[in-house]
């Protein structure tokens, strides 16, 4: 199959039927109808076959993929005599691209059967037990998501690794598998009796590697990859192994499909009698599996929680995961249940809600922050995303439109993945039309119609109006968000309300509003309004870096606000500063501290936070004895947490253990002494347990810091 199969004019074809194909649900009643709609399905459907596997550059979701395919096998089983040989429910979408020599498999490697909910999974086990009638056991494992692999073992050594190919026979790369680091070379079946042995896996990137890969591509002028799975299947098909050995690949096996001793005598079923078991010994031979993830339960319903338990924490994980894998647990019962054409009858794969989907970019509008950084943002064609509707998107600036070529009209790839904020991964050129408009970024300000500035080196544009409505209101609920001045009530909602009705115009104005006023407002009333008194009463008196980092200037995080904090003991002292003593600070270079220098010697910041002082709020650091390191049960400790919580929230609990004489990090690494593990722990368990980190429960943390 070579990559000139479709010609642009015939991409653009498909493409559009494609769009057109995923908005039909169901199966016409018309058998003539549901013939042409078959056939149109066929064809679609290996077209994105050939993007996926051949040329690993999707533009679609899978999503969308298993909703296409999904609906011919429908049409199919409505009209079983519309079935023809070559469709794609009669087989597995192929990766043989020629380019290496074909091998045969030991044993089918299949597709899975997908489902996308509770009901389908009991659906799928009401089958089960209908089929083998009698109750069994389920395993549960994370479905990662990278390339197919098959490697097979003789005599302990590594003989043979292949790509799952049309799932009877793929390609010949075992140059390019023995690269990878996680695939023994040698492994001890021969201790298990075993004498040859397949095993299945399937090859892929860290997110965080593949984030780095997509960098250095941009950097290069390539186009960024679309996921760590295409990633991961490109670099396998590499022609140079030491090519492949550059790559951060990670092989990671979830089954033993093969297993004979040495009379040729198969001992899956027999001698080794479970497919945990099974993946046990692999994990016992030294390859990296997913056994300390896999459970096994009796019932369906907590094969769901589980699932759904996964779902919650799947952007923790290292690796992509795009669901879950339940396979029957009992070995001896897989000839009984046998195979379809396309997947095994005892496994299913549970798939998580879509992190990509494509969309069309119906307009652009230009939206002004607190600093007076213009921010371009798609408004999308609505489109489900990550299991919430997305509508707009941010194309953050005017470098990132141009690098993308992106534009009003385009058909492009949408993620939610990681981040809640959704991302365009690429375009769909393929899919343009020629009616596509370019976007044309404002020379003046959308707010106040003030000429636009871009400083040298930077790829933002500002409006450098300080009374631009659109900063005043952003700065406004910066300063009362909770990791500044946290004034619960005033959120972005009403601070937006009260600037429209006149009631806030400035920062300082929080401390002179008229409740009186507030409370004769809509949705308003005596109580609402003084809860409001009560927060911003209250806010009066946070911790100076609160302050600083509420002000909002620019490139001052909350961590470097902490620090100029500690430098001084009242917030003026800033006015006399120059340039050079903030450089003399940790961690700031020339640019954030002319960015501090200049906040402080504008007249028109100096004379706020003057009048805030009037109006009572704190604008000193913290007495001398107040910094001095607490002494308690976690002093010496570094803490981490993960999972939930029930005696509080993890914000809560992290305050606690700095009361404690402790100190707080986010992630797991060498320096962490103690992790606490609550309820739906994510990967950080499996990481210090790997370093050797002590773990404890929520009731031996309450315990030790004195909450019995």
């Amino acid at each position: 199959m070579q990559q000139t199969q479709y010609d642009e004019k015939t991409q653009k074809e498909l493409i559009d039927l494609t769009r057109k194909l995923l908005t039909l649900k169901n199966v016409p009643d018309d058998k003539s109808e549901a013939e042409k709609l078959a056939e149109q399905l066929r064809k679609v459907i290996k077209f994105h076959d050939w993007r996926y596997y051949i040329l690993n550059d999707p533009i679609i979701s899978d999503y969308e993929y298993d909703q296409l395919f999904k609906l011919l096998k429908r049409i199919e089983e409505k009209y079983p005599d519309l079935i023809t040989p070559d469709s794609p429910t009669q087989r597995v979408a192929s990766d043989i691209t020629k380019e290496f020599p074909e091998v045969e498999h030991l044993t089918p490697m299949l597709s899975l059967e997908n489902s996308y909910s509770p009901e389908d999974l009991r659906a799928w086990a009401r089958r089960i037990y209908e089929i083998v009638g009698q109750n069994v056991s389920f395993c549960v494992e994370p479905k990662y998501d990278g390339a197919g692999i098959a490697l097979v073992y003789e005599n302990d050594l590594l003989v043979r690794g292949a790509t799952r190919g049309d799932g009877i026979k793929g390609e010949d790369i075992t140059p390019n598998i023995k690269t990878i680091k996680t695939i023994p070379l040698k492994a001890e079946f021969s201790k298990k009796g075993i004498k040859r042995a397949e095993v299945r896996g399937e090859v892929v990137i860290s997110k965080e590697h593949f984030k780095k890969m997509n960098e250095e591509r941009e950097k290069a002028g390539l186009t960024p990859l679309a996921n760590p799975r295409n990633a991961a299947a490109g670099s396998l098909r590499l022609q140079d192994p030491k090519e492949v050995a550059k790559r951060p690949l990670v092989a990671v096996v979830y089954q033993l499909s093969y297993a004979e001793n040495e009379k040729g005598e198969s001992m899956l079923g027999t001698i080794i009698k479970t497919h945990y078991e099974a993946v046990g010994i692999l994990h016992e031979l030294g390859f990296f599996t997913p056994y300390p993830e896999m459970k096994v339960f009796d019932n369906i319903e907590d094969v769901i929680a589980y699932c759904q338990e996964w779902e919650r924490k799947r952007e923790e994980y290292p690796y992509e995961v795009d669901g879950m894998v339940i396979k029957v647990n009992e070995l001896y019962l897989y000839d009984k249940l046998g195979f379809t054409s396309h997947h095994p009858r005892w496994a299913i794969a549970y798939k998580f809600k879509a992190n990509q989907a494509t969309t069309i970019i119906k307009d652009v509008v230009f939206q002004v922050g607190r600093t007076g950084i213009v921010t371009p943002v798609a408004k999308l064609e609505p489109v489900q995303v990550g299991g919430v509707v997305v509508s707009s998107v941010s194309l953050f600036n005017e470098d990132f439109i141009r690098q993308k070529d992106i534009r009003i009209g385009d058909l492009v790839l949408v993620e939610r993945a990681g981040e809640v904020i959704p991302y365009i991964v690429k375009v769909i050129k393929e899919a343009r039309t020629g009616n596509e408009k370019p976007i044309e970024f404002p020379k003046t300000c959308p707010s106040c119609g003030s000429p636009l500035v871009k400083e040298p080196g930077e790829a933002f544009w500002r409006c450098i109006n300080a009374n631009c409505p659109a900063q005043v209101v952003e700065r406004i609920i910066h300063f009362a968000s909770r990791d500044a001045m946290d004034i619960e009530g005033l959120g972005e909602q009403t601070v937006r309300r009260f600037y429209k009705a006149g009631i806030l115009k400035t920062i300082p104005d929080i401390y002179r509003m008229d409740y009186e006023r507030i409370m004769r407002l809509p949705g308003f009333g005596p109580k609402s309004a003084q809860n409001l008194q009560k927060a911003v009463e209250e806010s009066k008196h946070r911790d100076l870096d609160r302050l600083i980092y509420a002000l909002g200037i620019p490139n001052v995080g909350k961590v470097t606000a902490k620090m100029l904090a500690q430098q001084v003991n009242d917030i003026f002292e800033f006015f006399d500063w120059k340039v050079e003593d903030y450089m003399k600070l940790p961690d700031i270079g020339p640019k954030v501290a002319k960015s501090i220098y200049d906040f402080f010697h504008n007249e028109s910041n100096r004379n706020m936070i003057k009048e805030l002082a009037e109006l009572g709020v704190n604008v000193k650091r913290l007495s001398q004895e107040e910094e001095k390191p607490k002494e308690g049960p976690f002093s010496g400790h570094v803490v981490v947490f993960t999972g939930e919580l029930d005696c509080c929230s993890r914000r809560q609990a992290s305050k606690l253990v700095e009361e404690l004489g402790g100190k707080v990090a986010n992630s797991v690494s060498r320096k962490v002494t103690l992790l606490v593990v609550g309820k739906n722990p994510g990967s950080k368990l499996r990481k210090a347990q790997q370093l050797g980190i002590k773990t404890i429960d929520e009731q031996e943390f309450l315990n030790m810091a004195g909450k019995k």
